[in-house]
C-alpha cells in the first residue's frame, strides 16, 4: 500500500485509542468517500486523543469528536467568468465553515487546480485546532476554487474574483466568516474580492477579509507572519532542548511567501539557510540564500529559483528535479505543499543529523515521515502549531479593523512572538501532562482540541 492508501484505510486508524476512535474514523471514511487528505488529517488528530477521552468520559458522552469531524456548513458553488478573449469558463468554489465554537470562521482561500472538497475540508479541519492554539477568539474554516491564477491577466483574475465573491458574500461577515489568502490568493486577489464585497453590500466592512493592503485596513507584518512564526516556533523547540538556531544549517523548501520569510527570520536568528525550491528543482547555496535577491527575482515576474541561481553565481548550484531533502542539515522547514516530505526523506534527514523539523506548509510531511521523525527523537513541529503565525496576525488585523486602528510593524511582530511562544509552551506542557514529554504532535492536537471541546460542552448540543 502507498502512504496515501494507508492513510485512507479503516485499519490504519487510531486503534491505540480504542474502539470508540476506530468507530469514529470508520464513520468519517464512510461519510466522506474519496477525500484522502481529509481522512489523513482526521486520522492524525484521532491517533492522539485516546488519553483525553479516557480522562474525560463526558466528551465521549456528548459525541464531541463526532461533531468536530462534521463541518457546521459546506458551501459549494459555480463560478462562471470570461477570459480576455470573451470565452466562458466555469470553475467550482468552496467554503467549508467548520467550527464557530470559539469565534467567527477564520481561514484562507486557495486558488489552485488541485483544490477539491477533500482538500478544503482537510485544511478547514486543521484550522479549527490551529486557531484554537493561538488563544484568540477565532473559529475554523477554509475555502477556495480550482481556478488557476497562473498566467492569467489582472483583468481575468479580477473577473473571476468578482464572480466568486458575488456568490460567497452571502455567507461572510466580520462576526460570521472572515476569509484570508492562501496559495494563489495574495494581495491582488484579496483586493478584488474586497472591492466586490464592498460594492455588493454597500459597506466598508474592513474586518470581513484579512490580508488586505496596509493602506486600506491591512496589518503590517501579515506578509511575514507565517514564515516568521514557523521559525520562532522552531527556535522555542530548540531552546527547550538547550540550544537554538544560531549557527545552525537550515534547509527550507519552497520559494513562495512562507519560504521567503522563513529564510529571512532564520538568518536574522543566526542560521545559514542553504536552499530554496520550486516545482522544477532546488537551489543549493552554501554561503546562505540571499533572501533580498530571491525577493527581487520573485517580485520581478514570479521568477524561478533557477533564475536566482544564475543571478547569484559563484558556488550557488541549481539542481533540476532533485529532492531538496537530500541536503544534510540540522533544521528542516518544509514550506511548499502537502505531503512533500516522505518517509525516505525523513530517514535521510535523521541520518544527516537533523535536530528539528517544523511545518511551514499545511501537512507537508507524510504520516510515515512524521512517525520516523518522532521515533528518532527529532523535535517535530506540526503545521497546526508551527505555521499558526499567519492566522494569528490575521486575527490581529481583525482587532485593528474593529478598533479603527493601525499598528506599527514592530508592535505586530512583538505580538506574534508572544503568541508563538504561547503556542509552543501550551503544546509542550500539554504533552507532558498527558505523558508524552517532548511530543509536539500530541501536545498540539490536545491543546487545540480541549478549548474547543470545553466550549462545545458549554454551548449545548449545537
Amino acid at each position: 500500500m502507498t502512504e496515501t492508501e494507508t492513510a485512507s484505510a479503516p485499519r490504519a486508524t487510531a486503534a491505540r485509542g480504542g474502539d470508540p476512535l476506530e468507530r469514529i474514523y470508520a464513520d468519517v471514511l464512510r461519510r466522506n468517500p474519496g477525500e484522502t487528505e481529509f481522512h489523513q488529517a482526521v486520522r492524525e488528530v484521532l491517533e492522539t486523543l485516546g488519553p483525553v477521552l479516557a480522562r474525560r468520559p463526558e466528551l465521549a458522552e456528548a459525541r464531541i469528536l463526532e461533531r468536530v469531524c462534521e463541518p457546521e456548513r459546506q458551501i459549494v458553488f459555480r463560478v462562471p467568468w470570461t477570459d480576455d478573449a470573451g470565452r466562458v469558463h466555469v470553475n467550482r468554489g468552496f467554503r467549508i465553515e467548520f467550527s464557530s465554537t470559539l469565534g467567527p470562521y477564520k481561514g484562507g482561500l486557495r486558488f489552485h487546480p488541485s483544490v477539491n472538497l477533500g482538500i478544503v475540508k482537510f485544511l478547514g479541519f486543521e484550522q479549527i485546532f490551529k486557531n484554537a492554539l493561538t488563544g484568540l477568539p477565532i473559529g475554523g474554516g477554509k475555502g477556495g476554487s480550482d481556478f488557476d491564477p497562473k498566467n492569467r491577466s489582472d483583468a481575468e483574475v479580477m473577473r473571476f474574483c468578482q464572480s466568486f465573491m458575488t456568490e460567497l458574500h452571502r455567507s461572510l461577515g466580520e462576526y460570521t466568516d472572515v476569509p484570508a489568502g492562501d496559495i494563489g490568493v495574495g494581495a491582488r486577489e484579496i483586493g478584488y474580492l474586497f472591492g466586490q464585497y464592498k460594492r455588493i453590500t454597500n459597506r466598508h466592512e474592513s474586518g470581513v477579509l484579512t490580508g488586505k493592503g496596509v493602506g486600506w485596513g491591512g496589518a503590517r507584518g501579515r506578509t511575514e507572519a507565517t514564515g516568521y512564526g514557523c521559525v520562532l516556533f522552531t527556535e522555542e523547540m530548540l531552546r527547550s532542548r538547550g540550544t537554538g538556531l544560531d549557527g545552525r544549517s537550515v534547509v527550507v523548501s519552497g520559494s513562495g511567501n512562507v519560504a521567503l520569510y522563513a529564510i529571512e527570520k532564520a538568518q536574522q536568528l543566526g542560521a545559514t539557510v542553504l536552499t530554496c525550491s520550486d516545482s522544477d528543482g532546488y537551489v543549493l547555496d552554501r554561503k546562505g540564500v540571499d533572501v533580498e535577491l530571491l525577493k527581487e527575482i520573485k517580485e520581478a515576474g514570479r521568477g524561478r529559483v533557477s533564475d536566482y541561481a544564475e543571478a547569484r553565481g559563484g558556488d550557488c548550484r541549481y539542481v533540476p528535479g532533485g529532492r531538496i531533502w537530500e541536503v544534510p542539515c540540522e533544521v528542516a522547514l518544509p514550506c511548499a505543499t502537502q505531503n512533500e516530505l516522505t518517509e525516505d526523506d525523513a530517514v535521510g534527514l535523521v541520518r544527516g543529523g537533523v535536530l528539528a523539523v517544523a511545518e511551514g506548509a499545511n501537512m507537508p510531511t507524510t504520516p510515515a515521515a512524521v512517525r520516523a521523525l518522532r521515533e528518532a527523537g527529532v523535535a517535530f513541529g506540526p503545521g497546526k502549531a508551527a505555521n499558526a503565525g499567519g492566522v494569528a496576525v490575521s486575527a490581529l488585523e481583525m482587532q485593528q479593523n474593529a478598533s479603527r486602528d493601525s499598528w506599527e510593524f514592530a508592535h505586530t511582530e512583538e505580538r506574534l512572538t508572544g503568541i508563538m511562544r504561547h503556542i509552543h509552551d501550551s503544546c509542550h506542557t500539554t504533552a507532558e501532562r498527558y505523558g508524552s514529554p517532548g511530543d509536539y504532535v500530541v501536545g498540539a492536537n490536545i491543546a487545540g482540541f480541549e478549548p474547543v471541546a470545553d466550549a462545545m460542552l458549554a454551548q449545548g448540543l449545537v
